[in-house]
């Protein structure tokens, strides 16, 4: 029994997906420091 592929105009994209979630997954690690580092710095600011 074969694995199911999905294809985008008779290519896969089971790599395209890969490489899209892993620079989602980035992303949201950097915007999530991002929010970090902002809350650090305003409870140095205040306190």
């Amino acid at each position: 029994m074969s694995k199911p592929t999905t294809t985008d105009a008779g290519r896969r994209t089971d790599r395209r997906v890969l490489i899209r979630a892993s620079i989602y997954m980035v992303a949201t690690h950097v915007f999530a420091g991002f929010v970090i580092l902002l809350f650090e710095i305003g409870s140095r600011k205040n306190g």
